[in-house]
Order: C-alpha cells, then structure tokens, then sequence
C-alpha cells in the first residue's frame, strides 16, 4: 500500500514538474519571439516560411485557407463560446461555464493589449482584404488554441472512452494548427505571430487550469470547513 501511493505521489509531482517546464518553455519562447522580430525587426525567418507557402498558392488551396481562418474568427469564436456556455448551464456544469467564460474573456483581453504594446504592423501584401490592427501576437492562433483547448479540457472531463479522448484531442489540436498556418497563408500574420499567439495560449490555460484547480480546492476546503462547524 505505501508503494503504491509512494508511486502516486512520484507520477503527481512529476506531471507537475513536466507542465511547469512546459508552461516556463512556452514563456521563454513567447519572449525570444518578440525580442527577435518586435525589438530587433528579425523577418529572416518569417521571410523564408512566406516563400516555402507562395510555392502552394493555388485558387484550391487559398480557398481551403481562406475556410480554416474564419474558424478562428470573432464570426465563430463568439458565437460557439455562446452555444457552449448555454449548453453547459442546461446541463447543470455551471463551474464548468463560468470557468469557460473567464478563460475566454481573459485571453481575449490580454490579446488586445499585447498588441497595442508591441504595436507591430502586418505584412504587406495581404491575399485577400488588407487588415489595420495590429499583427503580434496573431489573435487567430492565441483565440482558437484556447477555445480548442476548452473542448479538449471539457471532452476529458467526459465520460468517453479514453481512446475517443486521445482521438478529439489531437484533431483539435490540428485544427487549431491548420487556423494558424492558414494565417500565414493568407499573409494576415507572420509565422512568429502565430508561433507567439500558440505558446501565450498553451501558456494561459496552464495557467487557468492550475488557478481554477487551486479555488476549486479551496471552495472545497471552505465548505467541509463549515459542515465540520455547523
């Protein structure tokens, strides 16, 4: 029996350890990239993925692009948080819906600022209709990583076969790849604006998670607290 949880101590705190270095990595990527190309202008690298995709710009695949981008777009995010979070409160997870909301509201704020702070313009020569905001980090990558990694939080609470977990899991991890990608495509975004906007989000919702799962305890502790009172 101590084995045993001598072993479910060691795999907890090296699950903690794996996502700390995970979350730090993602950080320390997010501030190598607006070093390089917002603080010294590097386009070395962003110059060299345009060309690798102008060799695929056919009508076929700029319109395959042009579907993946909407995706990621205020035109759907908005209205699936919107579907989603009713449908969690009919189905009575209403934590589940507010943790939802505060994830998405927080990192569509901190994707506004960051903008406006490093206030980098976007590339020229837009295939379809030029764009005035700003480009770093791209709001596409960051918005539809988080939303994607909702589901995936929300489809592992599930029930489902842990097969079926694993197999939505990486499709929506791909989706959410080929939205960033179809940014570049499309040359709404730089490659290291959609690197930027992947690691802040995979770095956001480490963060939520771990700050959800603490006031979660916390409530917990809070209410056998008062049961043990009464």
């Amino acid at each position: 029996m101590k084995k045993l949880i001598r072993e479910i101590i060691t795999e907890v705190e090296l699950k903690t350890l794996l996502v700390s270095l995970f979350f730090l990595l993602s950080l320390f990527v997010f501030g190598f990239l607006a070093h390089e190309v917002v603080g010294e202008n590097e386009t070395g690298f962003d110059n060299k993925v345009f060309h690798f995709f102008a060799a695929y710009n056919s009508p076929q695949f700029i319109t395959v692009n042009t579907i993946l981008t909407f995706f990621g777009s205020t035109y759907f995010v908005i209205p699936a948080y919107v579907v989603l979070l009713i449908f969690l409160w009919i189905i009575h997870r209403r934590s589940d819906a507010i943790n939802v909301t505060i994830i998405a509201a927080s990192s569509t704020l901190l994707m506004l600022v960051l903008k406006e702070f490093f206030h980098r313009h976007r590339p020229p020569l837009p295939l379809l209709k030029a764009l005035t905001n700003y480009s770093f980090p791209s709001g596409h990558a960051l918005s539809s990583f988080i939303f994607c990694s909702v589901l995936i939080y929300l489809v592992d609470k599930g029930k489902l076969n842990v097969k079926w977990k694993w197999f939505f899991s990486i499709l929506l991890v791909l989706f959410s790849i080929g939205i960033g990608i179809s940014r570049i495509v499309l040359r709404f975004h730089y490659a290291t604006d959609v690197l930027a906007g992947f690691c802040l989000g995979f770095a956001w919702v480490i963060f939520s998670l771990w700050l959800e799962r603490k006031l979660t305890s916390r409530r917990v502790e809070l209410q056998l607290d008062s049961r043990s009172v009464s």
